[in-house]
């Protein structure tokens, strides 16, 4: 009998989170299996006893995404497998190996634990259901897509032009409705009973009578009976706490933040073992914090403090009445873990090395591992001791080829923006770098919010891309603007309502000063971005004729009219409400003013920032009579990231700018 999927198969499996790449195996909560995904089906192997077994049956259905397994998951106890199946809820008992279908009424525009497009892309939630601690019950989201545009996605190279459809939300048009339900499991089934066909009824939470909201995070609290829920109000300025009773659905504001401009989310919800006390944190000062807080709402204390972000919780200690966080307060360009004691306060850096430390530390926080790089040292992975010692290299990682490179070192620098502000910089010379020699100069850019592009951090293919050119005679350039992260919420605001105007008043202060080096040609000066970089690119090519000859833009937004509600109205608001703002910011709107060289790639299957977005800016090239290249990759999504499609983009940029700086 088949035990295990057929080697062979497709290396990704659906998960229904939109983008994300799933695992092809979990380890069971006990560490004493494994379940194996297949798209339409789930294997359990037994660590000890060396067998496996299928754990779902065979289906009769013949349209596959009925078929399909999404986001599979164990209970806290290990004795459930749930997933979503045919846009419903169901689990499956590990001993018994017997289905039961949780919730009922489920399609494809009224999803039952399984996310949209927006959710996962601009709140960055990864799942929409959440089992309780205590394995008896299951949160989970309804998203009613009904009232949201259906938005076709044409595959070009097929004779008779199928298309896609996809739900999208587009800025000022309506969203899903969302409603939180929780169901419960029920007993374990004995081994060989019948499959339940009758699905549990759901018990709806109280989340106000507004529905044009988001359910921004759905978490329990440790006794299995109340759950927090992250409430934010459309305009995305207004985020509130609520705990729910989940057994009949009441709920009320546990604390609220609000903000002039927009709220960020963040995912450092924490709550102590002794049920009265839990861990927020909020940029409520001007940088992100921790905060203690009683169950009753109350502020115990703000745990940190400083002029830099808290960028994400990493573990807490209890019993020493210590927590462990990552943060800036070294640099905004490295990431280092901290420690931070609950009874004084005192605050220690725990990792040592300069550059990037990404953190995954143990339920008990006594130990963790390290995944480090900086500028010029590729990814490794260590395992330490919480106070920071180390136990064991997990991946050393020397990549010795790199040496015969000869990768040009990373200089970081800071320099003055449009207002004054010093900005995050870093610049790789040419190969054989001559200071009485003038070189062509190529500007790097993201600009958005959430991005940074100046990192003491291994920069993988876009690095080892720029090492390339410096090597065919150009020198690399970048400066964070204002409007970009980990320089406190302040520093981001500036775009507010008015995209791309003060990210590109910066990036020419930064122009201005590499124009000022005796070694820079200022009249060859390129640059080049992607998604929002690519935005930006195209933005400064037409706002910024004479200072930019030549641009690369990847998969750029045009016309934010055309993007989506939750990130576009975040920070332009709503398109009636701001109907000046989104003209202005739009690359179509000046695409008359075009003067250098601009090349634009986009994939026709961008499900993200649509392809309609580079047909409309051609459009508006030929009614100015106006001439950029465009290169369509068929079929590829957001990244264009096949190895074939990015080999023969990457050529393609090469020998634009070679052939234009």
């Amino acid at each position: 009998a088949e035990i295990l999927p057929k080697p062979g198969g497709a290396q990704n499996q659906q998960t229904g989170l939109g983008r994300i790449a799933p695992q092809r195996y979990f380890w069971s909560p006990t560490g004493d299996a494994l379940l194996f995904v297949s798209p339409d089906s789930l294997y359990w192997f037994d660590l000890n006893k060396k067998t496996g077994k299928k754990l779902t049956p065979a289906r009769p259905e013949k349209d596959p995404d009925k078929a399909a397994i999404h986001d599979p998951k164990f209970s806290p106890d290990g004795r459930w497998v749930s997933f979503v199946r045919g846009y419903d809820l169901w689990v499956v008992s590990v001993t018994a190996g017997q289905e039961k279908q949780l919730t009922r009424g489920g399609r494809e525009e009224l999803r039952n634990g399984q996310l949209d497009w927006v959710y996962p892309e601009e709140l960055d939630i990864r799942t929409a259901y959440w089992w309780s601690p205590d394995s008896s019950q299951i949160a989970y989201l309804q998203m009613d897509e009904q009232p949201v545009t259906k938005y076709p996605l044409v595959n070009f190279l097929s004779y008779t032009g199928e298309t896609e459809t996809i739900r999208y939300p587009i800025a000022g048009d309506a969203n899903p409705i969302v409603r939180v339900g929780v169901v419960r499991v029920g007993v374990v089934p004995v081994a060989g009973a019948a499959a339940s066909a009758t699905a549990a009824n759901s018990r709806w939470i109280d989340t106000g009578r507004d529905t044009n909201i988001y359910i921004a995070r759905v978490d329990w609290l440790r006794d299995s009976k109340r759950l927090a829920i992250q409430r934010l109000n459309r305009q995305q300025n207004k985020l509130e706490l609520l705990f729910a009773d989940a057994a009949d659905g009441r709920s009320q504001v546990a604390l609220t933040e609000e903000d002039k401009y927009w709220i960020n989310l963040h995912d450092d919800l924490y709550f102590f073992t002794d049920g009265q006390r839990f861990l927020w944190s909020s940029e409520r000062d001007g940088f992100r914090h921790l905060y203690l807080y009683d169950l009753s709402g109350k502020l115990l204390k703000q745990v940190t403090r400083g002029a830099w972000e808290v960028t994400g919780l990493a573990g807490v200690d209890e019993k020493r009445r210590a927590i462990y966080f990552t943060a800036t307060e070294k640099s905004p360009i490295e990431r280092h873990l901290y420690r931070v004691t609950l009874d004084d306060g005192a605050l220690g850096r725990v990792t040592r090395e300069d550059g990037t430390h990404s953190i995954n530390m143990a339920p008990d926080a006594a130990h963790y591992v390290d995944t480090y790089s900086n500028a010029m040292t590729p990814p490794r992975q260590e395992l330490a001791q919480a106070e920071g010692t180390r136990v064991a290299v997990v991946n050393e990682n020397k990549v010795a080829e790199l040496a015969a490179y000869a990768l040009q070192p990373v200089e970081f620098f800071t320099t003055a923006g449009a207002d004054g502000t010093p900005l995050e910089a870093m610049m790789i010379k040419p190969a054989g770098f001559d200071p009485s020699k003038k070189y062509p100069a190529l500007v790097h850019l993201y600009g958005g919010p959430h991005g940074q592009v100046v990192r003491n951090a291994w920069g993988s293919s876009n690095f080892l891309w720029h090492q390339m050119m410096a090597q065919k005679g150009f020198l690399i350039f970048a400066v964070d603007n204002r409007g970009m992260a980990a320089r406190g919420h302040a520093f981001e605001t500036p775009l507010f309502h008015r995209m791309g105007q003060v990210e590109l008043a910066d990036q020419l202060a930064g122009v201005s000063y590499l124009k000022s080096l005796p070694y820079v040609d200022g009249a060859r000066i390129g640059i080049w971005g992607w998604s929002y970089g690519g935005y930006m690119t195209c933005y400064a090519m037409l706002n910024a004729p004479e200072v930019f000859k030549a641009g690369f833009a990847g998969a750029p937004v045009t016309d934010w009219r055309q993007y989506d509600t939750i990130y576009t109205e975040r920070y332009m608001g709503l398109p009636k409400d701001n109907a000046e703002g989104y003209k202005n910011s739009s690359p179509v709107t000046h695409a008359a003013k075009l003067k250098g060289k601009l090349l634009i790639a986009a994939g026709t299957d961008d499900d993200n920032v649509h392809f309609a977005n580079t047909v409309e800016l051609s459009e508006q090239f030929i009614q100015a009579g106006r001439y950029a290249e465009i290169q369509i990759y068929p079929g590829r999504g957001h990244g264009i990231s096949d190895r074939p499609a990015r080999l023969h983009l990457f050529r393609r940029v090469t020998q634009f700018f070679l052939d234009n700086l």
